[in-house]
Order: structure tokens, then C-alpha cells, then sequence
């Protein structure tokens, strides 16, 4: 049958006027989903810098504060996996849907906040809604886009709008903050919210979920979300408690206990809301791993280079998000322009994905050069610029790799464990680093430095340690992520010989001959 046998899909024997009015339909349906993958990632990073003005307004202590990032963290990170599943089971577009509806409605609560635990029980609401939109987000792109072309400039897209989500909240949340109140930081949730429900209600198409005839695995639900809920409490909590405390130990303890008798239930019971055989396909599992050095190292960037452009360098809110642009246009220019989609077409995934690795080890140890009276060229500015080329150059291929071996019935579930890979790793990113920044910079107060040179060597640790995890990911790469070899000649997986990535260079030619 040969390579001709994955351009039989339904759309390829519609007429060429229906044919064209679907395509146009699953490009404006990734615009959709693309927009509620933009409001959960704003939504890490805009409150942020609004916090100072919510703790003003509310009268939050400093330590009840971080309740107000946590709380969203917190249930993000827990209903990831599960709903995951449940778009496997009873339809992702109707779990999109309903993510964005909760999200949406939420944040107008938020917004309307007039007390603390209001605003708190409002975020973990917020954060579950959020888990279930994004949940199946790179599901719905991996049916809608079954060929590997397509696929990459798809995932293209979706990469620019989680990477360059981050910045554009803080500059979204300085000037909503500084020009109206932070209340307006959600409310600007909702109209987004109504035109992605009203869009993708029409332009999603939903999948045939696998049903909940065979019964659903309550128990295992309640398991894996404990698990990572109680996971990523003790995780946020180390700043306040420290890393070797009976609470941390204790949840920590608690979490892995948690999640032993999870793999340990999904082993026995027949219909598993994660059936093991997931954990078998070494792209997911491999990239998985090295995704989760990347984001560590570099998502905490987001959190410690503000401080260092505020404490530091004196930035106000507006002019710290400005900074940030040369990531954000960068990774824009990238994605728009379809590179890392035809150089991973071109060179094969790994290739690319190890430079854009490496660029991100060289930009934190930029950060970690810049001083006290560092002028924004050209060190912070070449420092963003390459994390956004590093960011733009790396997460696609990530992707490629992850999703390429999942089946379809279980593309909810990859999905989940993509982000959960990238919550978990961002989390225990930021208490890392930022507890390993905090204490240094006590360390040099302690020794009679003056606060703005303590602080900057807090950072600067920070920074050196982030890029030596980036680095760890790099070699985790090289020795996990291998090509995926082959098949029997005249099967449908691999080609005998061929990798995974000329395959796709293989299928690009068979696609241009179609076409001419």
C-alpha cells in the first residue's frame, strides 16, 4: 500500500469545494482552541503583577497571598490527567467547552471578589476549569490534523500562544492594573470566554468518544487527582515550609503513596482511566522527561526575571512586560512563519529540538551576568531574545515527538500527561529556584552586602542553576529521544529502515505530488 495509504482520509474523497471548506474549518477551529489555551496561560502570569493592588484591596497578608497563584496552580495541575481521560471517553470538544464555560464564568467571579476566601475559592475553580479546556487541547489538534505537515505548523501555532502567553500576561496585567484595577485582569476573561464557547461549539468537530459503557474508574479518578493535588500543595508550600519540614515530607509522602496505589489499581482493574500501556511509548515518556528539565529552567524566568526588572532594575509593571517582547515577537516570528515546523520536516526532531535547547542554556546564563546596573541592551534584551529563539525551537519538536505514537483513542490522555509534565515541572520549578534565590540572597545580607547586590546574587544563582537543568535536559535528549525505527514492509507504521522524521519528509514529497 506504501506511503499513499495515510492520504486516505475522509476529507481526501470530498469534493475540492467541500474538501476546501473543511480545511478552512479545522484552521479556524485552532484558532478557537488556541484561544483557550491563551486564557489559562495568561491567567499564571497576569495575576502576578497585580498582586501588591489585590493585597491592598483585600487586606491579604504576605503570606496568605501566594493562596491567590497557588490556589489556581493547585487544581490546574490535579484535574489535568482525569480530564484528559474524560475527553477519551465522552468527547473532548464537550470537555473544551465546558472547561472554557467554568473558566469564564469563574474569572467573573474573581473580578467580582470582594474578600479573600471568595477570590481564593474562585481561583481553584478557575484552575479546574482551566484543566479541563487544556486537558485535550493537543488532542483535538492531533485528530483535526492528521498529517504530519499540517500537524507541525499546528502545533506551530499552539506553541506560540503557551510560551508568549506568560509575557503577554504581564504586560496585560500591568496596564489593566496601573490604567483601571485589577479586577480587570478577569474580566477581560470574558469576552474571550463567549467567543471561544460560541466558535467552537460550530467549528470543533467531536470526536466518538470510547463511551462509559464498560464503567468508569471513580476510584482511580479520585486517586490520581489527590495524588497530584496533594502532589503540587506540598510543592508550592517549600518557601513557606522548607524542603526537608514534616509537611512537606509528610504531603510529599502522601502523594507518592497516593499515586503508587493509582498505578497499582490501573494494573488490575479492565477499563483504567489510564491504562499502563501509555507509560510503553518512549516519545511521550522521553519527552515528557526532558520537558519538564525545559520548563523548569525556563518558565521560572517568567517569575524571577520580573523581580530582578522590579527590585533591581526598578521597572515598573508596564515596562517589565515591554521587556519580555523580544522572547514573545521571537517566538511570534517563528511560529508565523512556520519555521521549526519545516526545520523539524527537514532535519527531524531531535535536531532541532537540541539547538533550541541549547539557546535557552545560553540565555539564563546571560541572566545570570546581568548586575545591578545593567542597562536593558544589550545583555537582558539578547538574553530574552534567544529564550524566545530557544522556546520557539524547542517546544514544537517536544510536541511532534510526544504525540506522535498515541493512538487516537488515547490522544485525551497524552495530552494530559503533556501538560501535566509542564505544570508539575513549573511548579517544583518555581520552588526550587526560588527557594534557592531567597536563601542565597539572605546569605550575602547575612554577610553585610547591601540588599540590591543581595538580591542580584540571589538571581543570579537562580539563573546558573536553571541553565545547568536545561542543560540536564539536553543530555537527556541525546539518550532517550532516539528515531523510532521501523516496519514490516506494507504495514502502516514506520517504513523499514526509516525514521520517524524522514518518514515525514517522505510524506511531504507524496503530498506535493497529490497536489501537482
Amino acid at each position: 500500500m506504501g506511503t499513499f495509504e495515510y492520504l486516505s482520509t475522509p476529507e481526501s474523497n470530498l469534493p475540492a469545494q467541500t474538501a476546501s471548506s473543511s480545511d478552512r474549518r479545522r484552521w479556524i477551529a485552532l484558532f478557537v482552541v488556541c484561544l483557550g489555551q491563551l486564557m489559562s496561560v495568561l491567567d499564571t502570569t497576569v495575576v502576578n503583577v497585580a498582586l501588591p493592588s489585590i493585597q491592598h484591596d483585600l487586606s491579604f497578608t504576605q503570606s496568605s497571598l501566594t493562596w491567590v497563584i497557588n490556589a489556581y496552580l493547585i487544581s490546574f495541575g490535579s484535574f489535568l490527567l482525569m480530564a484528559g481521560r474524560l475527553g477519551d471517553l465522552v468527547g473532548r470538544k464537550r470537555v473544551f467547552l465546558a472547561g472554557v464555560l467554568l473558566f469564564t464564568a469563574a474569572s467573573a467571579v474573581c473580578g467580582l471578589a470582594n474578600s479573600q476566601a471568595l477570590l481564593i475559592a474562585a481561583r481553584f475553580v478557575q484552575g479546574a476549569g482551566g484543566a479541563l479546556s487544556v486537558s485535550v487541547i493537543l488532542a483535538i489538534i492531533v485528530t483535526e490534523f492528521p498529517l504530519p505537515v499540517d500537524r507541525a505548523k499546528a502545533m506551530s501555532a499552539y506553541m506560540f500562544v503557551v510560551v508568549s502567553g506568560g509575557s503577554i500576561g504581564l504586560l496585560a496585567g500591568g496596564a489593566l492594573t496601573q490604567a483601571i484595577s485589577w479586577h480587570w485582569i478577569f474580566f477581560i476573561n470574558l469576552p474571550i470566554g463567549l467567543v471561544t464557547v460560541l466558535l467552537g461549539r460550530v467549528l470543533i468537530r467531536e470526536n466518538e468518544g470510547l463511551g462509559l459503557k464498560n464503567g468508569v474508574d471513580i476510584l482511580g479518578s479520585i486517586l490520581v487527582t489527590l495524588a497530584l493535588m496533594i502532589g503540587v500543595y506540598a510543592i508550592v508550600e517549600v518557601p513557606t515550609y522548607g524542603w526537608l519540614s514534616a509537611h512537606t515530607v509528610g504531603f510529599g509522602g502522601l502523594a507518592l503513596a497516593l499515586l503508587a496505589a493509582f498505578v497499582s489499581l490501573e494494573s488490575r482493574i479492565a477499563n483504567p482511566i489510564m491504562p499502563l500501556r501509555i507509560l510503553r511509548l518512549r516519545g511521550l515518556v522521553g519527552s515528557s522527561i526532558v520537558r519538564g528539565f525545559l520548563v523548569t529552567g525556563m518558565f521560572t524566568t517568567f517569575f524571577l526575571g520580573a523581580l530582578y526588572l522590579q527590585h533591581v532594575l526598578h521597572y515598573s509593571a508596564v515596562r517589565t512586560g515591554l521587556a519580555f517582547l523580544p522572547m514573545t515577537l521571537t517566538v511570534a516570528t517563528l511560529s508565523l512563519a512556520g519555521i521549526p515546523a519545516r526545520l523539524v520536516a527537514r532535519f527531524g526532531a531531535r535536531r532541532v529540538l537540541i539547538p533550541g535547547l541549547l539557546c535557552c542554556v545560553v540565555s539564563l546564563l546571560l541572566l545570570s551576568t546581568a548586575g545591578v546596573g545593567a542597562s536593558f541592551f544589550p545583555t537582558v534584551f539578547l538574553a530574552y531574545l534567544l529564550l524566545g529563539l530557544g522556546a520557539g525551537s524547542s517546544f514544537m519538536p517536544l510536541l511532534t515527538i510526544a504525540m506522535a505514537d498515541v493512538p487516537p483513542a488515547d490522544a485525551g490522555l497524552g495530552s494530559g500527561i503533556v501538560n501535566v509534565s509542564m505544570q508539575v515541572s513549573a511548579a517544583l520549578g518555581l520552588a526550587v529556584l526560588g527557594t534557592v534565590a531567597t536563601n542565597h540572597t539572605k546569605a550575602l545580607t547575612a554577610g553585610g552586602q547591601p540588599l540590591v547586590d543581595a538580591l542580584t546574587g540571589g538571581y543570579h544563582l537562580a539563573f546558573t542553576v536553571a541553565a545547568a537543568v536545561v542543560a540536564t535536559g539536553v543530555i537527556v535528549a541525546f539518550v532517550l529521544l532516539r528515531p523510532i525505527l521501523a516496519r514490516p514492509a506494507g504495514g502502516r507504521g514506520p517504513i523499514p529502515g526509516m525514521s520517524l522524521d524522514a518518514e515525514v519528509l517522505e510524506l511531504e514529497a507524496a503530498l506535493e505530488a497529490v497536489e501537482a
